[in-house]
């Protein structure tokens, strides 16, 4: 076959790749299940490990390490307090959950169209988080900059089945630490429109995000409405630090949300065990959560875990491996028994790149973070390395296996054209339905279609190339972005708004810290 012939037919295929990616639904900002949850434990089951944290929570408490404010708030409300030490008497951080935290809430986004609903029945993906490194096929493994977190944040704007623009993307370490919070900021409120997290690496930090915040919404509606959703991680086993409560206390002290969440690798932060992880991370989150409605009660909070497992034999993390999924598939129900939405999963993998272990350690993450019930799911694309680095090519493979996620919550449709009947009854034994009326009506969006999968012949897929999955995505994602246009945004906030940060980066001199 000529070289002029196999262009065209490569050209052609990746213009229908392009169409079937921009064919789908172009707003989905939120996916709703149709479907109960998967449970793995009874009701005596759930209700042992709640007894369990309970008794931790009153025998060996938590601390909250150079936090004098938050402890003696937690003193005023009950709470027995040595030192760092916090014990609750039983009982009691459940109360204070359970007494004001919403079960569901909204975050407004820029654009209202993109507004997600948190909690409930309600699933929120948002893109991976923390990762100092990224990797393309080109260039291979590096240090992230902020040229590469604006990409991210483009292409989670672009893709109809990522609902959140996520925070710490990747860390751009080509600008100063005490700075850079504001050019990502910025660039999540520039360059996409939908929903986005803050800074919490100093409390100072996630007050410039709500100063910001306030420019683009207006500080009147940041008041009553939540804009602004954030990571704050215990520091297990059973600390709380103050940088990570400094910056809860100012998000909540705004009535911004945020995720609660114990970071634990099973075995080395935690019993070994599924059930005494589970115990730890509920204790945790469950102090978390109390301190921030003491703080302000009604703020938005979200019970976090990110339970992992250790190789016992090098000390490594791992990811995809049965233990974890039992964990998640607990605490998603110990949430929904405390009332507040729960964030947990993601596409997750130990693999350094996008290869089968990266597609089967993510899928096996994937299947017990929609099936048991999550509500928002950051690390949901681009994680590679146990997070250490996110990749290009990952990011949009991801974004396609979320794609298939929304098709399946919607469970099986039993309308009177889901049912098929009138099809089945009008269609002789043996005639196939390829050319029938239901068929017809209904082809194009009958299955989800992916821009990624290669479907075609050997003799097609050769002749087009014969390119992996990775190669694929490589052409993806930069077609994506060569063709990445900004929402709109008023000039006006938009001026104001690069006027705060430059005069905010003059106040002070640049630093690693």
């Amino acid at each position: 076959m000529s070289e002029e012939r196999t262009g065209r037919r490569g050209g052609g295929r990746a213009a229908r790749q392009a169409a079937r990616l921009h064919a789908v639904v172009k707003k989905v900002p939120f996916l709703t299940r149709t479907m109960a949850p998967f449970e793995v434990l009874s009701e005596e089951g759930l209700e042992l490990i709640e007894w369990n944290a309970d008794t931790l929570l009153e025998q060996v408490g938590i601390e909250f390490r150079d936090a004098p404010e938050a402890r003696e708030l937690l003193r005023g409300a009950g709470a027995e307090v040595e030192g760092e030490r916090v014990r609750f008497p039983r009982g009691l951080a459940r109360q204070l959950v359970q007494a004001s935290a919403p079960r569901t809430f909204t975050q407004v986004a820029r654009n209202p169209a993109n507004s997600v609903e948190i909690g409930g029945s309600h699933l929120v993906f948002a893109p991976s988080y923390g990762s100092p490194f990224v990797r393309d096929l080109e260039g291979g493994r590096r240090y992230g900059t902020i040229e590469d977190f604006r990409n991210f944040v483009k292409l989670a704007y672009l893709s109809p089945w990522i609902h959140h623009s996520g925070g710490t993307i990747c860390e751009p370490v080509d600008l100063p630490v005490n700075k850079r919070h504001l050019d990502m900021v910025y660039a999540h409120l520039r360059y996409s429109d939908k929903p986005f997290m803050g800074s919490v690496t100093h409390p100072l930090r996630a007050q410039d995000t709500v100063e910001m915040a306030r420019i683009v919404f207006g500080a009147e509606f940041l008041e009553e409405h939540t804009a602004i959703l954030s990571l704050i991680n215990a520091n297990s086993p059973l600390v709380w630090d103050a940088t990570m409560l400094g910056a809860a206390r100012v998000y909540a002290e705004a009535n911004q949300a945020v995720l609660m969440t114990p970071f634990i690798l099973a075995g080395a932060m935690s019993p070994v065990t599924v059930a005494g992880t589970a115990t730890q991370t509920l204790a945790e989150a469950l102090a978390g959560m109390a301190y921030v409605q003491l703080v302000r009660p009604g703020a938005p909070v979200v019970l976090g875990s990110f339970a992992s497992s250790l190789s016992m034999q090098s000390g490594a993390p791992t990811f995809g491996t049965p233990e974890p999924a039992l964990v998640l598939y607990v605490m998603a129900a110990l949430a929904r028994r405390l009332g507040v939405p729960f964030r947990s999963g993601g596409a997750l993998t130990a693999s350094k790149i996008a290869d089968a272990q990266a597609a089967y350690e993510s899928a096996n993450t994937m299947q017990p973070t929609v099936l048991g019930g999550v509500n928002f799911v950051l690390h949901a694309a681009g994680w590679l390395e146990g997070g250490l680095t996110i990749g290009y090519e990952k990011f949009v493979l991801d974004a396609d296996q979320c794609g298939m996620w929304h098709a399946f919550v919607q469970g099986v449709d039993l309308s009177e054209n889901g049912q098929a009947l009138a099809a089945l009854l009008t269609s002789t034994p043996g005639e196939h339905f390829l050319g029938h009326a239901h068929t017809l009506a209904n082809f194009e969006t009958a299955f989800y279609r992916s821009p990624l999968a290669d479907n075609a012949s050997f003799e097609q897929w050769e002749a087009e190339g014969a390119l992996d999955a990775a190669q694929r995505a490589a052409r993806l994602w930069k077609q994506t972005l060569a063709e990445y246009e900004p929402p709109p945004i008023d000039e006006a906030v938009d001026e104001e708004l690069r006027e705060w940060i430059e005069r905010k980066k003059a106040s002070f001199p640049d630093s690693d810290l």
